[in-house]
């Protein structure tokens, strides 16, 4: 697992993919599921794994953080970059350091968002305030408007707090968003990562000039996945657009029906490794919507097996 300091190509040297958490019945970790998903990222070309909002560690405790921090550490790919995730209240992320200390190894750690009760500059604050006790640079994670302004995340990409953002606001057209070309006055856009997955990565990387894209689907379609940064990479943007529309039905039913709950559902019915049942506050998939998910997911891991038959 890599363990150097974060440096501007590692956020571009891979798809940055936000994987589900796999669980057993009773909600212990189930380790082996879990080294299933990584083995098929890492096939698939995948080396960077954030876990965060589809592996619900908004909801984890104290205990089975710790113990989490150690099973992705033992089963990560020698080459592969993990990035766990703190918060995404003040205090949780702050008890969180004893538990980080204890595992050094990572190099950097994402704050979970806090929508409410936060202000922009209490967010700005607190994320200070935890990133000096840890004392490494953190990655910041914008989901929503009003949640920190340019002005103060630029302030904490200048004092060395920030190594990276994943800048996550939906817009119904990419292609507008003031907000994100605020934030780009302020923040270098080699530290800046589209977080939304495949739909607005194209846009944000062509006309934004952000340096990657975290993808949920990946994980279902890591060579497909891979191959659309690839082609970013090299300027093919026809060849990016085709290899998106592959991924756009399984990010309708995401945007339809739940991101989260969708995504780890799907990683199961695909037949890539069993996720299990969902930590509360979420809850898995209904049978209805299963029967809507399956045969997406299926038909989208077969597509990318077959990338790897044609190799």
């Amino acid at each position: 697992m890599k363990t150097t300091a974060v440096e501007r190509a590692d956020l571009a040297r891979s798809v940055l993919s936000v994987p589900p958490l796999a669980r057993n019945a009773d909600l212990s970790l189930d380790v082996e599921a879990n080294a299933a998903l990584i083995r098929y990222l890492e096939a698939g070309g995948v080396t960077t794994l954030m876990y965060g909002g589809n592996a619900n560690f908004y909801n984890i405790d104290l205990a089975q953080f710790a113990e989490t921090l150690g099973m992705l550490q033992d089963k990560a790919g020698a080459d592969s970059w993990v990035i766990p995730s703190v918060g995404p209240d003040y205090g949780r992320a702050m008890d969180q350091v004893a538990v980080l200390r204890e595992h050094d190894a990572f190099p950097t750690v994402m704050v979970l968002p806090l929508n409410f009760p936060a202000t922009p500059d209490g967010v700005a604050t607190g994320v200070r305030r935890f990133a000096e006790r840890y004392g490494k640079p953190i990655v910041l994670y914008v989901k929503n408007e009003g949640y920190i302004t340019p002005e103060l995340a630029g302030k904490l990409a200048d004092d060395g707090l920030v190594c990276a953002m994943k800048y996550a606001v939906v817009r119904e057209d990419p292609s507008k968003d003031a907000l994100l070309s605020d934030i780009l006055q302020k923040v270098d856009p080699d530290m800046v990562i589209s977080g939304i997955g495949e739909r607005p990565a194209i846009t944000h990387v062509t006309q934004f000039g952000l340096t990657a894209f975290t993808s949920g689907s990946v994980c279902v379609a890591p060579r497909s996945s891979t191959a659309l940064l690839h082609a970013l990479k090299r300027g093919d943007v026809a060849e990016a657009e085709t290899i998106r529309e592959r991924f756009l039905p399984l990010e309708d039913l995401r945007d339809g029906i739940s991101p989260i709950r969708v995504l780890h559902d799907a990683v199961t019915l695909a037949g890539i490794a069993d996720m299990g049942p969902m930590l509360p506050m979420l809850s898995n998939l209904s049978g209805d919507e299963r029967a809507r998910v399956e045969p997406v997911a299926r038909e989208l891991a077969a597509l990318d097996a077959s990338l790897a038959d044609a190799a």
